[in-house]
């Protein structure tokens, strides 16, 4: 039987903003087990990186704060976790990768010492078996250790990526959260991450969190998608539920903003309209306003969420006559 690693229930992400409240993550639950790979996926805004911060424990406060949930990463709640602890656990047990690499690292450190600090800091072993350590990585990423010594605007964009990814698994982490990790790469360095990425993977059994806008990458690297719409999971399940079997108005429309080079058309169907303004999201669906199938029913609370298939969940009231797992 697999093993859950990490189980979010009804988390719920705010952000204060002068009298107005930014309600970025709106009761979302997911879990993911062991060695698994999950997609998050949706638009800009829609709270895909919130939920990042929130298992990193970085949520900025103020502004932000975690009004409501559980984030139980084995069979432990974080969000109840001293932030001495959670020091401990980040790096160690959860590492992330930032969305920009060109920010992501210190401009006054070499590289090298960036990841050794990691190392040291963790494993708690002297500073020389650190830098050991830390040459290891940098080779196992496919950079050369005598570039230890570099620093950052030494090197191109790409291989700043790689530093980064280095510095997230040094310390061989059960859990890793990779946000957006090529959108500042051309398209060729993108391939190269994300094979990297995906046989790190492999080779250290680490489970993916994987932001994403493209859903393409989480076709190639992830085994279940989550997607997301105004801070909330709209449709959830495996690649065969989510790619072959669409459910969901907003994932249908996804998929059609997609070009098919297969068929012969004049202009792609993109998705009418904009994301709801956070601070005033509507009652009910927050997609209704863009949905082809919107009724009245759809702009009343709560909205079900039903199980269609074993294991794949939709958030919609057009499966609602099909038995609800749960709201």
């Amino acid at each position: 039987m697999s093993e859950k690693l990490l189980d979010i229930k009804n988390l719920a992400v705010h952000y204060a903003s002068g009298k107005d409240t930014v309600k970025a993550v709106n009761g979302i639950s997911f879990g993911l087990e062991k060695g698994e790979s999950l997609g998050l996926v949706g638009e800009t805004g829609a709270g895909k990186t919130t939920t990042a911060l929130a298992i990193m424990g970085l949520v900025p406060n103020p502004p932000g704060k975690v009004v409501n949930g559980e984030i139980l990463f084995e069979g432990e709640d974080l969000l109840q976790t001293s932030q001495a602890d959670m020091r401990k656990i980040r790096g160690a047990k959860i590492s992330m990768i930032f969305q920009d690499p060109m920010t992501a690292l210190n401009p006054v450190l070499t590289v090298g010492e960036q990841i050794c600090e990691v190392i040291h800091l963790h494993q708690n072993i002297p500073r020389t078996e650190a830098t050991q350590r830390a040459v290891q990585m940098m080779e196992l990423v496919g950079i050369e250790g005598s570039r230890y010594n570099d620093y950052p605007h030494q090197f191109s964009g790409g291989m700043k990526q790689r530093i980064v990814i280095a510095i997230a698994l040094a310390c061989n982490p059960e859990l890793l959260v990779a946000d957006e990790p090529t959108t500042a790469l051309d398209v060729t360095i993108q391939a190269q991450v994300l094979d990297l990425i995906e046989k790190l993977k492999a080779d250290f059994n680490t489970s993916l969190l994987l932001i994403t806008h493209d859903l393409g990458i989480v076709a190639e690297v992830c085994d279940k998608a989550a997607i997301m719409y105004a801070g909330r999971i709209v449709e959830y399940g495996n690649l065969e539920h989510i790619y072959n079997n669409t459910k969901h108005p907003y994932t249908v429309g996804l998929f059609g903003s997609i070009p098919n080079f297969d068929e012969n058309v004049r202009r792609l169907k993109p998705i009418p309209g904009l994301m709801p303004d956070p601070t005033r999201l509507p009652e009910g669906c927050a997609f209704a306003p863009r949905c082809p199938h919107a009724t009245d029913r759809c702009r009343q609370a709560p909205i079900p969420v039903v199980e269609v298939e074993p294991g794949h969940l939709v958030e919609c009231v057009l499966f609602e006559q099909q038995g609800v797992a749960g709201a």
